[in-house]
């Protein structure tokens, strides 16, 4: 199992940016894409951005692309998501997850990853 450590999330107001990280302990064969997700009380679970580790092809949800880049860093293990523009909708818990896809039309399917970090929250106020 991967262990996943989160950080950078706040409460910042909309407009404002933020950066979360995450640092995976080792990328093992059985696992090569990581992803962030996000939830909110009362909802679901819901992908925000993913990569495939060491590839340069990057997935968004409609709500985000335009504001969220995610980006890695293989030799220290570790994937950001820069926020720009936030809104109060994006307030919820940021999770990073690895696992293995094998779809690229997958890549933001919470089901298709193994291990998840324990989140951070993000709060952005109006």
């Amino acid at each position: 199992q991967v262990q996943l450590v989160e950080s950078g999330g706040g409460s910042v107001q909309a407009g404002w940016s933020l950066q979360l990280s995450c640092v995976a302990d080792r990328y093992p064969l059985s696992i090569n894409a990581v992803g962030w997700f996000r939830q909110s009380p009362g909802k679901e679970r819901e992908g925000v951005a993913s990569l495939y580790i060491g590839a340069s092809d990057t997935y968004y949800s409609n709500a985000v692309k335009g504001r969220f880049r995610i980006s890695q860093d293989n030799s220290r293990k570790t994937v950001w998501l820069r926020m720009d523009d936030l809104k109060p909708e994006d307030t919820a818990m940021y999770y990073c997850a690895a696992g293995y896809v094998g779809q690229r039309r997958l890549m933001l399917q919470s089901n298709q990853y193994r291990d998840w970090g324990q989140g951070t929250q993000v709060t952005v106020s109006s």
